[in-house]
């Protein structure tokens, strides 16, 4: 599933790890899910637009 969680990471001047912390997650899952290669639960995809303050149909995109 495509995600624009490195652009909203570059937004914020955020690392994988410091996005990790935040959320709850290792950074090895941030990375993943930015990969393409995990898709978050339900839960972490909300954590995720609560953090970048957005909704989740903004960080991602599941029909590419």
């Amino acid at each position: 599933m495509r995600n624009d969680i490195p652009g909203r990471r570059a937004e914020t001047d955020e690392s994988q790890a410091d996005l990790a912390a935040a959320v709850g997650v290792t950074r090895q899952t941030i990375n993943a899910i930015e990969r393409e290669r995990y898709d978050p639960s339900l839960e972490l995809a909300f954590d995720l637009a609560d953090h970048f303050d957005c909704r989740i149909e903004d960080l991602f995109d599941p029909e590419d």
